[in-house]
């Protein structure tokens, strides 16, 4: 029902691209390129694809039209990425551990605990050596990775206080279905269970969930703060939002027409970091409002996380690979 979806939007869009002025279908395309995405309007994800759509339409004068669709509008997460594939949909942003599946080295991404500051991550991704990997492994794929932005850091939510490692045994936490969030998890003595977004809020509220892991963006987008007594900052991973396209695609578009979405590309990164920056203390200020307590993890309680992890990191390095793997904890300082 989705790919149809997606045909009839497209076809809507040739009909009305042919009552167009002639002059100005001559200039431009015949109907805008759709960029899809899975989160709700208000969250940076939502800002990072609007800002994208707004910049090409901007650098091309009008010629180049992007319409985006968010909340799932198109498909989930999978949906969206085999679409992207085929080229049904020409751009997507979403997190990047749903495409692990699809490009296993972007597991790299699932290193637990790796930073505590998301300009260190920032400062890695923006790295010529480790864009120049990861690059590759987009184009290997069938994508082309325009830019990425973030949503800050993952934290937990519970309605049971947990300041030592010891606090996290038994918490039946979701999960995203993704084999090595569940592992951390596991290694800490939780109890993670993969479930879809969309049951969070009633798993949380009729209790067949304890706890739940996200931004605190989509704590807050999400009312999940309703439901929850806690915030722990375990900063756990950074939320990384990529743009991506087809790269069939991309490189069928004229060297002028590349030179505009790459800047728009970039134009939106920045914006979004920025917005995301801008809106986190905000957010945490609505939980607080809303009776939520934030708790602070000390740094014994962190590196006992870590090495409990061990075995993780290992899996995870020779998935990616040594020189993947060192290129993204460059700036993790407790190695």
């Amino acid at each position: 029902m989705k790919k149809i979806l997606t045909f009839l939007i497209c076809s809507v869009f040739v009909i009305s691209g042919c009552a167009r002025n002639v002059d100005y279908v001559a200039q431009s395309q015949k109907y805008p390129w759709v960029l899809a995405h899975a989160s709700t309007t208000d969250t940076i994800t939502s800002i990072f694809a609007d800002k994208f759509a707004e910049e090409v339409e901007e650098l091309s004068d009008g010629r180049m039209q992007i319409e985006v669709y968010d909340n799932s509008t198109l498909g989930g997460d999978r949906e969206l990425i085999e679409s992207c594939l085929t080229k049904d949909v020409k751009f997507i942003v979403q997190n990047t551990a749903p495409q692990v599946p699809f490009m296993e080295q972007l597991a790299v991404f699932d290193l637990p605990m790796a930073y505590d500051d998301i300009n260190d991550v920032r400062e890695v991704l923006d790295d010529p050596n480790f864009r120049s990997i990861i690059d590759g492994i987009y184009e290997d794929a069938g994508f082309k990775l325009l830019s990425f932005a973030d949503q800050d850091f993952r934290v937990m939510t519970t309605n049971k206080e947990i300041r030592s490692i010891d606090d996290f045994a038994g918490q039946k936490i979701r999960t995203m279905e993704n084999s090595y969030h569940l592992m951390f998890w596991q290694n800490i003595h939780a109890n993670p269970t993969p479930m879809s977004f969309s049951e969070v809020y009633i798993g949380l509220q009729q209790k067949t969930i304890d706890a739940q892991e996200n931004p605190v963006e989509v704590i807050v987008s999400s009312n999940l703060y309703e439901q929850q007594k806690y915030i722990v900052e375990t900063n756990h991973l950074p939320h990384l939002l990529s743009l991506i396209t087809n790269n069939d695609f991309y490189k069928s578009l004229s060297k002028e027409d590349q030179e505009i979405i790459d800047q728009a590309s970039e134009n939106a990164s920045e914006y979004a970091r920025e917005q995301s920056d801008q809106r986190i203390e905000d957010r945490i200020n609505i939980c607080l409002e809303n009776g939520v307590t934030i708790l602070e993890l000390d740094d014994e309680t962190k590196e006992q996380m870590r090495e409990l992890n061990d075995g993780l990191y290992e899996d995870i390095k020779n998935e990616v690979g040594e020189e993947l793997y060192n290129a993204y904890l460059m700036n993790a300082e407790w190695r």
